[in-house]
């Protein structure tokens, strides 16, 4: 069995938690019920080359197949944590804020994972990993701070963390 290195690892709190666990439970279970009967359904029809209900069935079944997949990996990578302390400091489940060294203008996105987006689909944030070049250089700092990373390009790029609040 494979154990989550730090890069694997996604920070999720006790609440996506338990609604990604949900999600898998009722796709395991009554979707995966439901699109057997259609498929069973479908065959008993006759001819499946012509059959779009047979076709149709094997579709979703892919797709639900691929979820279930997608939420096995990611519930074996969850690290399950408290909502962060609103201490003003960055780490993983804070809205974050910075301003790129010599400009006005600031930028906003969540520090963590894509999945705490999903609790809230009112709310549009770009999504940076803990792990990533900025993510890394920008953890454990607080408003009035700047760190440096280096882009994937090999550019140097200086922020400045104007805000980190709990999302």
């Amino acid at each position: 069995m494979n154990h989550p290195t730090d890069t694997d690892t996604i920070w999720v709190t006790q609440e996506a938690y338990d609604r990604l666990r949900s999600e898998l439970d009722h796709l395991r279970g009554e979707v995966r019920s439901d699109i057997t009967s259609k498929i069973a359904a479908a065959r008993d029809e006759g001819d499946l080359k012509e059959n779009g209900g047979y076709h149709a069935a094997r579709e979703e079944q892919g797709k639900t197949e691929a979820r279930i997949r997608q939420l096995e990996d990611m519930l074996r990578r969850a690290e399950v944590g408290d909502k962060p302390a609103d201490d003003g400091l960055v780490e993983a489940g804070m809205k974050v804020t910075i301003r790129f060294a010599g400009d006005d203008d600031t930028e906003s996105f969540l520090l963590g994972s894509r999945e705490l987006l999903s609790l809230d689909s009112s709310v549009d944030l770009d999504v940076y990993s803990p792990t990533s070049p900025l993510g890394a250089a920008i953890l454990g700092k607080k408003a009035g701070d700047t760190a440096t990373y280096e882009t994937p390009n090999g550019r140097s790029i200086t922020v400045e963390v104007v805000e980190a609040t709990p999302f």
